[in-house]
């Protein structure tokens, strides 16, 4: 099997998040054992699965994402990654669409490189703050909202830029609070340098202590700041080590995200 390492939301390589492609020939998945090994030998945050579906189905592939650790409901930079293959190959052009867990997920490819995905947006809800979350952080949050089903984050609004690029949270502490983990959050400080908010996201549940850009959690984030902004189309800067910017449109129930993405490895699967 042919083995891809993109890295997504970004233009470079070694920056952005990595994420496993494998493209199946047949029209079924290995067994989920298997799928499972194969992510975590691959050991990044994600790797996604994906093989043709009939063509009187209602997507045109079928999409599962593995971190080292599980199987996850929904993920942004790994379906980014997989269109990236598919387009960069010539295996597809224009919009493709993806039967995920989520539901029907499409990618649009743009004649400038990006391509932008159209995923659910996240129900946000007030969430009570509960005992130990400040201090498994390190911060003490303005406003907590749950994202819903298909993510099971919890959202943290923080003071400030600063404060989130500063945080140095115990992660096995957070993993007592949510499903997946917690989205850190703040408005830019300066919205001249090309993003309006800024987000640190920390996965310990799925055997991810800090993933470095997250598609997903953008569904959440682009609703609250759009609210708070009042403004549909904005820029988001996930600003872990490796970094990397998603822009994102607000469209009622669907968010669409947009980025890029660039091929570092190309290989074969042996085992």
């Amino acid at each position: 099997m042919r083995i891809r390492i993109v890295d997504a939301f970004t233009d470079r390589p070694f920056a952005g998040n990595p994420a496993g492609v494998l493209l199946f020939d047949s029209g079924t998945f290995p067994d989920d054992d298997r799928l499972q090994r194969i992510a975590a030998e691959v050991n990044l945050s994600e790797t996604a699965f994906a093989h043709r579906l009939p063509q009187d189905a209602a997507a045109d592939w079928a999409l599962r994402w593995f971190t080292p650790a599980t199987e996850v409901d929904m993920c942004g930079h790994a379906t980014l990654a997989t269109a990236h293959v598919l387009h960069s190959t010539g295996t597809a052009t224009g919009t493709v669409r993806f039967s995920a867990r989520c539901g029907i997920l499409t990618a649009t490819a743009h004649e400038d490189g990006s391509i932008t995905l159209d995923f659910p947006t996240s129900p946000l809800t007030p969430a009570t703050v509960a005992d130990g979350v400040a201090a498994a952080l390190g911060a003490e949050p303005l406003s907590v909202l749950d994202t819903g089903e298909h993510i099971g984050d919890l959202l943290v609004e923080l003071a400030d830029e600063k404060t989130v690029r500063s945080l140095s949270p115990d992660v096995r502490a957070l993993a007592r609070h949510s499903r997946r983990g917690i989205i850190a959050t703040a408005a830019a400080e300066d919205p001249a340098r090309g993003y309006d908010y800024v987000s640190r996201c920390f996965f310990p549940n799925v055997g991810i202590d800090e993933d470095p850009v997250t598609g997903s959690a953008h569904t959440a984030l682009a609703p609250f700041w759009s609210a708070r902004l009042g403004r549909d189309d904005l820029t988001g800067l996930q600003a872990s080590a490796r970094s990397g910017l998603v822009r994102t449109s607000v469209r009622g129930d669907r968010t669409l995200l947009t980025g890029t993405a660039v091929t570092v490895i190309d290989g074969e699967l042996l085992a």
